[in-house]
């Protein structure tokens, strides 16, 4: 028994030895360092290796050699109690360190301090203090066209020569508006460049530069000038922007005058080219039917007929009598065929008489349907051919002049009327306070916008660092 719990020491001094140095590390974990614990826990496995494989040891009871004093009865062995279990290490993770906030954190937020916050505020300070207000005036119009009437309607489709619809003008007056010929316009009459250059330099973005040449103009007057145009309906509805109401109503106003002085121009050119074209087409009517009558006249002094189909007429009635007079001789005949013998010369007289009548009938038919002339005759069939195309060229041309006589009247009808005109349905309005600019929207945007910036290039930036 003295052996075994000699045996048993040197394991209770490890054991003993483990919970002194787990004490102090428990103690002292807190100031030790992240290699000084690794080298710690090393030691422990260490030392709990060396203590289990001491257990394993058998247990020498006595020496080697010993011989039992009682041979029939032999000391019990007392078996050593079983080794404690090894000590669980509990690895206790080191505190964490206290966050602070580094070089790249300070350069991120001063990043966005420059990049977002300061021109945030410069835009508020500028909106609120700087730029000045502004008053809109808004406007509406159409181009409407006069109904047609019954002499219209009867002419039918002739009416279309007029020009083009109202819906057609309103898309040439959408564009005029926005063109630089109107800006000409109302730097003549109403000084634009004088009336938004009042406050340079004080507001140099909303205020327009008083040496401003017309394509500056035209482009300022694309920033104040808001257009829009219904292609189904044809209205247009716009807004002009100004520093005073007064002057934002006075362009309204002088666009309105100008949007109707263009559609008189376009009305006063439909009416000229009209008038051209109706007075060329019946000269050329006319000329065509005087060249008709005159073929016609020459014909008839070339023919000495007035109307071959007359002419024939008459030579039908000789062949009606010549038939007549066949039919009178043959009855004749006849009655002397039974009245009287054969030889006799009143016979032969009546069946000459019978021939004769006969080759004459066949003779003016023959008239009617050959060409070739003997004894003075007239080639029928040519003469009513020309004639025939003389007298449809003529009546062609007589129709023709009738329409050309009628589009003259139509387009003296139109010249006499305003066939479009401009119908304002939303007066030039007076505004009584200040719409723009739009001070709220804008700081929204430019904050957004400028955030929108600054984030995605502090991705790009540390993408690229991370892949250095």
């Amino acid at each position: 028994m003295n052996a075994s719990s000699d045996s048993q020491n040197p394991s209770e001094a490890m054991r003993k030895r483990a919970k002194v140095q787990f004490r102090a590390h428990a103690a002292a974990k807190g100031s030790m360092t992240e290699e000084q614990r690794k080298r710690w826990l090393a030691r422990r496995k260490l030392m709990a290796a060396k203590a289990a494989r001491a257990k394993a040891l058998p247990i020498q009871g006595q020496k080697a050699g010993a011989k039992p004093k009682h041979a029939a009865r032999p000391a019990p062995v007392k078996l050593a109690p079983p080794p404690p279990p090894a000590p669980t290490v509990i690895e206790i993770a080191p505190p964490a360190e206290r966050m602070t906030l580094k070089a790249r954190h300070w350069g991120l937020i001063a990043s966005f301090v420059l990049a977002v916050i300061l021109p945030t505020v410069l835009s508020i300070w500028y909106l609120v203090a700087i730029a000045q207000d502004q008053f809109a005036s808004r406007t509406g119009f159409t181009v409407r066209s006069e109904e047609g009437g019954s002499a219209t309607d009867l002419l039918g489709g002739l009416a279309s020569i007029t020009g083009g619809n109202a819906n057609g003008d309103a898309n040439i007056l959408f564009e005029y508006i926005q063109s630089q010929e109107i800006v000409r316009r109302l730097e003549d009459n109403v000084n634009l460049n004088q009336m938004f250059a009042q406050n340079w330099p004080n507001d140099p973005v909303f205020a327009l530069w008083p040496d401003a040449s017309i394509e500056d103009l035209v482009w300022f007057w694309d920033r104040i000038l808001k257009v829009s145009f219904d292609q189904g309906t044809g209205m247009i509805d716009l807004e002009v922007r100004a520093y005073t109401p007064q002057d934002a109503r006075t362009i309204v106003q002088e666009i309105v005058a100008a949007s109707q002085e263009l559609v008189n121009e376009i009305n006063a050119n439909a009416r000229d080219d009209l008038m051209r074209y109706a007075e060329s087409d019946l000269a050329a009517a006319l000329e065509r039917l005087k060249g008709a009558r005159q073929a016609l006249t020459e014909f008839r002094t070339r023919n000495q007929i007035v109307d071959p189909n007359a002419d024939i007429q008459g030579q039908m009635g000789v062949v009606n009598t010549l038939q007549q007079q066949l039919a009178n001789a043959l009855i004749e005949l006849d009655l002397l065929t039974g009245r009287t013998p054969e030889g006799d010369p009143r016979l032969e007289q009546a069946e000459r008489r019978i021939e004769v009548i006969r080759e004459r009938i066949a003779s003016e038919r023959a008239d009617f349907v050959t060409n070739q002339l003997s004894d003075g005759g007239r080639d029928y069939p040519a003469l009513l051919a020309e004639y025939e195309g003389l007298v449809v060229d003529q009546q062609f041309a007589e129709e023709t002049y009738r329409s050309a006589l009628a589009a003259l009247d139509l387009a003296r009808d139109k010249a006499s009327r305003q066939s479009r005109y401009l119908a304002t349905y939303v007066a030039p309005t007076m505004a009584e306070s200040a719409e723009y600019p739009k001070r709220l929207m804008l700081i929204g945007l430019i904050a957004l916008f400028l955030t929108l910036i600054w984030s995605i290039l502090a991705m790009i930036y540390y993408s690229l660092r991370d892949r250095r």
